[in-house]
């Protein structure tokens, strides 16, 4: 919906409500001595609390009733208690501790009974998450590839996600979903620690920076309906958390040093601890490897900083630094025709991707009363990425050496700050939460491209004296700024069911203030004509986007959740900018607009099944894509004419619909069938998700009626997990049928050997394996990806890192050595 103005008016009105409070302290039953850190958590409600340094804890704001309580300390006896509140109820709570031969595979699992692979709860923080579809990844439960950020194992649990398999040892995370463009990760906001890491959140919302897994605690997914909160857009949030600061050490020493196939190497050493009310997190990070093809090498330097100030009981200060510096030959991409022949060639020498990447962060939470908080993030990106090389779209051409290349260069340099706060209130006898937000983002990027050198290497200087000529140069700014207020407020109707309303505001101004240059030259080099074209753009809007979830209790364990939310998506810089070599953009393209929505059951059995089953719909209006047509130009009287080339034509195809089932099932076999086996783990899961989609409305030719790009029909992950004492082995099986990667449904040509660009992604399977072994301070991981050898691709790149087919990688093997001290 786009409104010039919006208005919104709140009447809540409190009633007063008895409160209480459940506290005490929590020791140990041999000694008496406090047990730091344990952890306090309300099953009723599914709120957390964590005891002080003392054992000391309070959960407070506490309607009468009965309440289930599950107590936790590491190395003592899990505790289960029902306490009956019609007063302020104090208790001195006692745990067993556990015998000293207990491995860490069963001290693990024991957190695992109830802390289980878990969607969010309904608030966090300085956010809510009732009545939305959220899925969580516990690294810490992840046995796979982790030095090379294997995506595929990383998210496994992660219903209906599409990946693209890079073989970069995961420089570069690049995961859609429910019919959205995987590349790069553009359709998702994605964030570390709660801000943005994108090169440019509305202008260029592509991820060139991830986060290595080594050094996260989880990863958050929360789908479309996260819109209101954290951005417009259709996809909903990644949010990846970092490890915390160990609290019981001054420093504690984390090293990882892995060897896998094709030169991997990957070496991850990380810093912790905490000195009174001063906390630190570091880590330094190397990746290198060559590759499984020809002209493929790549070295990644990242490094992170976080250093916390207990400030107060209240409030917490952090700040963080993020740096990131990879350079990669990329080998470009196939024909079919070279792809089913030889996968493993490379016809291009010269291509080279160069990224440097610095985050900044400043956070604070404050808590100004039991019943309200409050956070502050204040963030900014200073980055550039680079790109050289011969991307012609005739995939089978050979590269010239002597021939210019051509160079992209991007600078990014924005900032933006988000407050928020959230309260607690009383209201029809119940506890409601209402958020507050406001978000501001400033942004200044600018893009250049034209002639780069002859050379073979990483050279990203331009060449325009050399080559005067170069038909495609172009230089462009793109100044942008967006203004936001969104908030949500969960009314708790009555002890199980809740109703959370949401709006989010939205003023965006975009620009795109630039020219290129429009060359024509004749057979012999010789230029026929040579005209700039200045190109400047200014796109501003105001709209207001609104949304509701539900959520209904069926008891402590088991939800139903539903909810509706309006999603938008503004035109990018690759939208608006004219100059490219392999597909034409309309001159008039406009912004998606559209809406996303879920219906699910989610919970638990005991300690033997979790589960979480939704139907999703997705409606999608303009929405931008790719079609096949004859390229047109204005000739010399300015007439447009057909030049006898057929390109990728990117616009507004159409209107489109998107629906379909999302399941996930973890079952425990060890509990179901030998509970009393403490020494062994033991569960399968199951991660299915079923997808249909069409365009309802183009007035592009064979468009309409068609299934929309980037869908397989069947998505699918299945695995066993296995552990005995400190052994632990997963089996993992994928599988996603065939995918359409254009508007036209262009089909799979066996045959051609000169593009590569069109056609669809054939059906294709993957098996991985994985184990790990601890004893003491050392850890030993291993495993082998792609155990069938099988040979396919997951993507058709129409400009970099390819044109073409990228193929995945064949079998590969992996392993890790891994110090704590």
């Amino acid at each position: 919906m786009k409104l010039k103005a919006f208005s919104l008016f709140f009447l809540i009105s409190f009633f007063a409500n008895a409160q209480f409070t459940f506290s005490g302290k929590v020791i140990s039953a041999v000694n008496g001595n406090p047990i730091s850190r344990a952890e306090i958590w309300n099953k009723t409600t599914g709120k957390l609390t964590m005891a002080d340094e003392n054992g000391n804890f309070q959960t407070s704001e506490l309607s009468e009733g009965t309440y289930v309580f599950a107590i936790f300390g590491y190395a003592y006896e899990i505790l289960e208690l029902e306490v009956q509140l019609d007063e302020d109820y104090v208790q001195e709570i006692t745990l067993q501790p556990l015998a000293e031969s207990l491995n860490e595979v069963v001290l693990n699992n024991r957190r695992e009974q109830i802390f289980a692979l878990r969607s969010l709860r309904k608030v966090e923080g300085t956010a809510i998450y009732a009545g939305k579809k959220t899925e969580v990844v516990l690294m810490d439960k992840v046995t796979g590839n982790l030095a090379a950020n294997n995506a595929r194992q990383i998210y496994s649990q992660v219903v209906g996600l599409n990946i693209y398999d890079n073989g970069d040892a995961g420089l570069q995370l690049n995961i859609g979903g429910r019919g959205l463009d995987p590349n790069r990760t553009q359709n998702f906001n994605t964030r570390q620690n709660g801000y943005d890491i994108s090169a440019d959140v509305l202008g260029y919302p592509e991820s060139y920076y991830t986060p290595p897994p080594e050094a996260l605690e989880e990863i958050q997914v929360i789908r479309g309906a996260a819109s209101l909160q954290y951005g417009t857009q259709f996809g909903g949030l990644i949010n990846f958390k970092f490890k915390k600061p160990v609290r019981d050490k001054k420093i504690e020493l984390v090293s990882r040093q892995s060897v896998g196939s094709y030169d991997l190497f990957t070496s991850f050493n990380s810093l912790s601890g905490t000195v009174g009310d001063f906390s630190y997190y570091t880590y330094y990070n190397y990746k290198g490897g060559k590759g499984f093809r020809p002209n493929s090498e790549y070295n990644s330097h990242n490094a992170f900083v976080h250093l916390g100030w207990q400030i107060s009981d209240k409030t917490k200060l952090a700040f963080e630094y993020t740096f990131l510096d990879y350079l990669a030959q990329q080998p470009g991409g196939l024909t079919d025709a070279q792809f089913y022949e030889e996968p493993d060639f490379s016809n291009r020498k010269r291509n080279w991707f160069d990224v440097n990447w610095n985050l900044f962060a400043l956070k604070m939470e404050h808590e100004f009363s039991e019943k309200t908080d409050f956070s502050l993030n204040i963030f900014g990106l200073d980055a550039s990425r680079s790109a050289v090389g011969f991307r012609e779209n005739r995939v089978s051409q050979a590269d010239d050496p002597t021939a210019p290349r051509e160079l992209l260069v991007d600078d990014f340099s924005n900032w933006g700050a988000e407050a928020r706060i959230l309260t607690r209130y009383d209201l029809f006898k119940g506890e409601s939460v209402l958020l507050l937000g406001s978000k501001f983002y400033n942004a200044h990027n600018s893009q250049r491209q034209g002639a780069g050198s002859a050379n073979s290497g990483p050279d990203f200087n331009f060449a325009d004296k050399q080559f005067p000529n170069y038909s495609r140069q172009a230089a462009f700014d793109f100044p942008n700024k967006n203004l936001a207020f969104f908030g949500e407020n969960i009314f708790n109707l009555t002890e199980r069911f809740s109703v959370t309303p949401g709006f989010r505001y939205e003023f965006i101004k975009t620009e795109a203030d630039g020219a290129y240059e429009f060359i024509i030259q004749d057979l012999a080099g010789n230029v026929l004509s040579n005209e700039t074209i200045e190109d400047d753009r200014k796109f501003d809007r105001n709209f207001l986007l609104l949304g509701i979830g539900s959520s209904y209790d069926l008891n402590a364990s088991n939800e139903i959740y539903a909810n509706f939310s309006q999603n938008y998506r503004s035109v990018t810089f690759n939208d608006i900018r004219v100059i490219n070599p392999v597909f034409q953009v309309d001159p008039n393209i406009n912004d998606e607009e559209g809406f996303t929505s879920d219906l699910g059951i989610r919970g638990r059995y005991k300690r033997i099944f979790s589960y979480d089953a939704s139907i999703f719909a997705l409606k999608y209006n303009d929405r931008i894509g790719e079609v096949l047509k004859p390229e047109v130009r204005e000739n010399t009287s300015g007439d447009l004419q057909e030049t006898g080339r057929i390109v990728r034509f990117r616009g507004n195809i159409g209107d489109a619909f998107i629906y379909g089932l999302e399941t996930f099932a973890d079952w425990n076999l060890k509990n179901t069938f030998f509970e009393q086996a403490e020494d062994y783990k033991l569960n399968t899961f199951i991660n299915a998700a079923f997808t249909k989609s069409e365009y309802t409305r183009s007035e592009e030719t064979n468009v309409e009626g068609n299934e929309v790009e980037f869908i397989p029909a069947v998505n699918l992950k299945a695995g066993l997990n296995a552990g005995y004492k400190n052994l632990l082995v997963a089996l993992q099986y994928s599988y996603l049928s065939e995918q359409f990667t254009d508007a036209t449904n262009a089909p799979q040509d066996i045959t051609d050997n000169q593009r590569g660009i069109e056609g669809s992604i054939p059906a294709y399977g993957i098996m991985d394996v994985s184990a790990s072994y601890s004893l003491g301070k050392f850890r030993l991981e291993a495993g082998i990806n792609n155990l069938l050898n099988n040979s396919y691709f997951t993507r058709r790149a129409t400009g970099y890192p390819g044109p073409g087919i990228i193929p995945a990688q064949p079998i590969t093997w992996y392993t890790t050595l891994q110090i704590k001290i």
